[in-house]
C-alpha cells in the first residue's frame, strides 16, 4: 500500500466515522438529555462508573463537573465516599448488562441514590434499575454484524456517549453563567 493509498483510507474512515457519530446525535431524545441535566443540578454528589473506554469518556465527564464545582467522584478511586440518598450515579454500559455497571446500579438503588444509565438498550437490566436512562443508537461491543455500524465493537457507542458528557457539561456550564476564566483555577494544578 503507498502513502496516497493510506491517506484515502485514513480520510475514508474518518468520514464514516462522523457520518456514523452524526446520525447516532440526530438520533438522540431531547427530552432524555434533558433529564439528565435535571437530574445532574438535583444530585448533591455525582458518582460516574462504566468499564473500559466508556469508563474513561465518564472520568472525562467528571473532570468538567468538578470545574463547575460540583462534588463529584469516580467509583473505585481510593478517595471514592459511600453513595446515599441525594447522591446520583451516572453509570454506562453500551449494552446494559456489564457486572460491574450493574451492581453499582443495584447498590445505589439500594441506598436511594438516583441512577442515571446511558446505554444502547432501554429496555436491559441497567436501564430497569435507573431512574433516568439516555439510549445511545449505536451498536453493542458485541454486535459484529455491521448493521448498527461499521466500526470496531462498541466504537460508536463510546463516541456519542463522549459527545452527550460534553453537551451535557456545555448545558450545565451555559446554564450556570460562570465565565470560563473562573472555571480554570479549579483545573488540576499538579499534572
Amino acid at each position: 500500500m503507498t502513502r496516497a493509498s493510506d491517506a484515502l483510507s485514513v480520510a475514508a474512515s474518518l468520514s464514516l466515522i462522523q457520518d456514523e457519530i452524526a446520525g447516532a446525535a440526530g438520533s438522540l431524545q431531547e427530552d432524555q438529555l434533558a433529564a439528565l441535566v435535571a437530574e445532574i443540578q438535583q444530585a448533591r454528589s455525582v458518582f460516574v462508573t462504566g468499564g473500559g473506554r466508556s469508563g474513561l469518556a465518564l472520568r472525562m465527564h467528571a473532570m468538567r463537573l468538578m470545574h463547575l464545582g460540583l462534588t463529584v467522584h469516580v467509583v473505585g478511586e481510593t478517595t471514592t465516599p459511600a453513595i446515599g440518598s441525594g447522591d446520583l450515579l451516572i453509570v454506562a454500559s453500551g449494552s446494559g448488562t456489564t457486572a460491574g455497571a450493574v451492581a453499582a446500579a443495584e447498590t445505589a438503588v439500594s441506598v436511594d441514590a438516583r441512577v442515571a444509565a446511558l446505554t444502547t438498550d432501554g429496555e436491559s437490566t441497567l436501564a430497569g434499575l435507573a431512574h433516568r436512562v439516555v439510549v445511545i443508537p449505536a451498536a453493542q461491543k458485541t454486535d459484529h454484524g455491521g448493521t448498527a455500524s461499521s466500526q470496531y465493537s462498541g466504537s460508536l457507542f463510546e463516541q456519542a456517549l463522549l459527545l452527550v458528557l460534553d453537551a451535557t457539561f456545555h448545558t450545565l456550564w451555559k446554564a450556570d453563567g460562570t465565565p470560563a476564566e473562573d472555571l480554570w483555577p479549579r483545573h488540576a494544578n499538579l499534572e
